[in-house]
């Protein structure tokens, strides 16, 4: 929890004017960060993020296949930063970490979660904990889980739904950026028995920065680029994820149709989701459901009445638009929800769930407004 009283104190040293502004940032940061993946795209994009976060300095960062080398190599955009040089995760030293945001593939976290010092907050970023049963995460991932005592306490880290579960976490785990835009407008509704719970349609469409930074053929972009690619229909890993959250919103078993699509575009996510609503159920009541769900959150916006979310306005940034429509079905709805893939989908949302597991307001190091054009 984070302290005032350390901070003022801290903030009374008083250096000469020419470096007083240096040095008072640096002292300010009093949560000393890790982030493990540092290398990859979440990883760099905790760390553009945390650029401008008033509190939040990072002292160590990991890059098993980059060991030794600074981060401003590997991405120049980033050279201006003041940080430590990549190392291997076996060669990291937490002695002077207080929370790691692990932005490691799914599979490998386990074990060095498992390892951490247990003082530590964490954020883990891959889908290694989301799950809570762990046969379910065996059946889509392949493997049996390694940390299953762990899973247990670890925390689902949506934040605007689960917010006071989240304060008092020691393991979070960061949602997947398709649950993320999808739960965000229909865990309200189903809470508020405002749709059916069956017949709910998805189809969602990611920039490709969603497959991360690995070379793969598949995402070269001459196999990308003027086209749109469907995959991991009716088995995308996200689906049990999408599924558990809505079925505890519910408070029964939900099955959706869900198909992915792969978009020429860097970042960005758009879902458009169909559903039913019960006899004498308007649109208009589902909006206002929205509106009341949605009024006092900073990083959620329910649009005015006919306007329709783009990605293009909220790149770079933390925030979800989302809107509801009427189909020209009766009884049924459209919902469009819009994110960046890589902020609130996945490294702007942990920075979120890490400043509420300190007591820091959320917004702190998210004030980034979209880029545009």
């Amino acid at each position: 929890m984070w302290s005032n009283k350390r901070l003022l104190v801290r903030a009374s040293i008083a250096p000469s004017p020419q470096i007083a502004w240096k040095k008072s940032e640096k002292l300010q940061k009093d949560v000393r960060v890790a982030v493990l993946g540092a290398s990859g795209y979440t990883g760099s994009e905790i760390v553009r993020l945390l650029a401008n976060h008033p509190h939040f300095g990072i002292t160590l960062m990991t890059a098993d296949r980059k060991a030794g080398q600074s981060l401003g190599s590997v991405f120049p955009h980033l050279i201006t930063q003041d940080l430590p040089d990549m190392v291997a995760v076996k060669d990291a030293d937490f002695s002077e970490v207080d929370a790691v945001f692990c932005c490691l593939p799914h599979g490998t976290t386990q074990e060095i979660i498992k390892g951490l010092p247990k003082n530590l907050k964490i954020v883990d970023l891959s889908a290694d904990f989301r799950l809570r049963d762990i046969l379910e995460y065996e059946e889509w991932y392949g493997q049996p889980h390694q940390a299953p005592e762990l899973q247990k306490e670890a925390v689902y880290g949506l934040t605007e739904i689960s917010r006071e579960d989240i304060r008092h976490a020691h393991l979070v785990a960061n949602p997947g950026c398709y649950p993320t835009s999808i739960q965000l407008p229909l865990v309200p509704l189903i809470r508020a028995n405002l749709i059916q719970l069956k017949n709910i349609i998805i189809d969602s469409k990611s920039g490709v920065s969603g497959a991360g930074r690995g070379a793969k053929e598949a995402n070269l972009y001459t196999e990308i680029a003027e086209g749109i690619h469907s995959y991991g229909i009716t088995k995308h890993r996200h689906v049990p994820e999408i599924e558990q959250g809505l079925s505890e919103a519910a408070r029964s078993k939900i099955t959706v149709s869900f198909t992915p699509h792969l978009m020429p575009m860097s970042r960005g996510m758009q879902s458009t989701i169909y559903v039913e609503m019960p006899s004498g159920v308007t649109v208009d009541d589902l909006y206002e459901q929205l509106k009341v769900a949605y009024q006092d959150e900073e990083f959620v916006v329910l649009l005015g009445k006919g306007n329709v979310p783009h990605t293009r306005h909220v790149r770079g940034s933390n925030y979800c638009l989302m809107n509801v429509f009427p189909d020209r079905i009766p009884g049924r709805a459209i919902l469009i929800s819009v994110i960046d893939n890589l902020v609130k989908g996945a490294s702007g949302q942990a920075v979120q769930n890490l400043n509420v597991m300190m007591g820091l307001p959320e917004n702190m190091g998210l004030k980034y407004l979209p880029l545009f054009p």
